[in-house]
């Protein structure tokens, strides 16, 4: 079986490590493991593809630098142009996997006109997160392409109920609608045979930015006895504030900053964790499906998350973690002082995230998906 995988959005870095492209990477690998042969559309690698992944026959368009806005959304047009004319020269295809961008949308239109099976995955309501944080200049451009999009994709994968509702709002069919909640991958994330010696040890892994609330988690832990440790695994435009913060007060000496580490080094970070926690501003939205909340719980971790997004349906208070209200510093300390005073309660929710996690693979999410989209059951076996 031959597949196109197509991802015309500049800010995911296919090979890099956010969560988007982690994302990426888990579906290609899935995809991979079924025996297909898998050609990869981008406009960024952001590296060298993972050796496991080096099977991928990369097709790479990246747009020019510019520091205007809409000069940047116009050199991406461009750029989306050039993606689709090397998708039509290398096709045809069996398949069309496309994670959905705001200047995308031509992998479905090639797969609806070729009458093969084609995915649109729909993360977030890309139009109305860029103008909110980035800005956008061609908003119009860009609602045309997603109505122009979502009127032909074969198959509209979301990955929460609120993500999917909004695609129908935005015209896609309901009957062509599924909700596929996002993956782990279980074998890469694993409990550690027991809690780590030392400290009790709080821990965040992700992206600093100001929608995850890390400011609220430091702030919630603060107050906490002073040999509790705050371990930050990730980096991002909050990073210097968060490390201004971090040496004040009670704070100072117990917090440590990673910086942004590789994909494959994570799990480790993970291991030296208590507790971990996904705090999330109130502003942050209802449309996620949280990575780290999955590796989280696929890592044994008991989870400390802000009660927003998708957090409810995999966070069960009391069995696997507990949920506060988002950004709420005082709720969140008050949390994490009750895990600290409760090994027994970690305990049995180590064992239940695990559980929780299991329920929960990229293989599960990606076998799915493609059933959704009717791909016959001899070809993803």
């Amino acid at each position: 079986m031959r597949i196109a995988y197509v991802c015309a959005d500049p800010g995911v870095p296919v090979f890099g490590s956010k969560g988007a492209s982690i994302h990426v990477q888990e579906v290609l690998r899935r995809l991979l493991a079924r025996g297909a042969r898998v050609e990869l559309f981008c406009m960024r690698t952001g590296g060298p593809a993972p050796a496991d992944l080096a099977g991928v026959a990369v097709h790479e368009a990246a747009p020019a630098r510019a520091e205007d806005t809409g000069r940047r959304e116009r050199m991406t047009m461009r750029a989306a142009t050039a993606l689709e004319g090397l998708l039509r020269r290398a096709a045809p295809f069996d398949l069309v996997y496309e994670r959905y961008a705001l200047w995308g949308g031509f992998g479905a239109e090639w797969a609806h006109a070729s009458g093969v099976p084609g995915v649109l995955e729909v993360n977030a309501p890309l139009i109305e997160e860029q103008a909110a944080h980035r800005g956008l200049v061609h908003r119009r451009a860009a609602e045309a392409n997603l109505t122009r999009t979502l009127a032909v994709a074969p198959t509209v994968v979301c990955v929460s109920g609120p993500v999917a509702a909004w695609a129908r709002e935005r015209g896609a069919a309901a009957e062509r609608v599924h909700v596929v909640p996002n993956g782990v991958d279980t074998d890469r994330f694993r409990p550690a045979p027991a809690e780590p010696a030392g400290p009790f040890t709080v821990g965040f892994s992700g992206s600093l930015k100001s929608w995850h609330g890390v400011h609220a988690l430091l702030d919630a832990c603060a107050p906490l006895p002073d040999d509790t440790r705050l371990l930050l695994v990730g980096d991002g435009p909050e990073g210097g504030a968060l490390r201004r913060r971090a040496a004040e007060g009670r704070l100072a000496g117990r917090v440590e900053f990673t910086g942004a580490l590789p994909a494959d080094r994570v799990p480790a970070q993970l291991r030296r964790m208590h507790v971990a926690a996904a705090p999330y501003h109130p502003g942050a939205g209802r449309y996620f499906s949280p990575l780290k909340v999955y590796e989280y719980l696929a890592a044994g971790l008991p989870v400390v998350a802000g009660d927003i997004g998708q957090n409810a349906e995999v966070v069960a208070p009391g069995r696997n973690g507990v949920l506060v209200p988002p950004g709420d510093a005082g709720a969140l300390a008050g949390a994490l002082a009750d895990l600290r005073g409760d090994p027994a309660t970690r305990t049995r929710m180590r064992a239940a995230a695990r559980r929780t996690a299991l329920g929960h693979t990229w293989e599960a999410t990606v076998t799915r998906i493609l059933a959704a989209a009717g791909v016959p059951a001899e070809a993803h076996p």
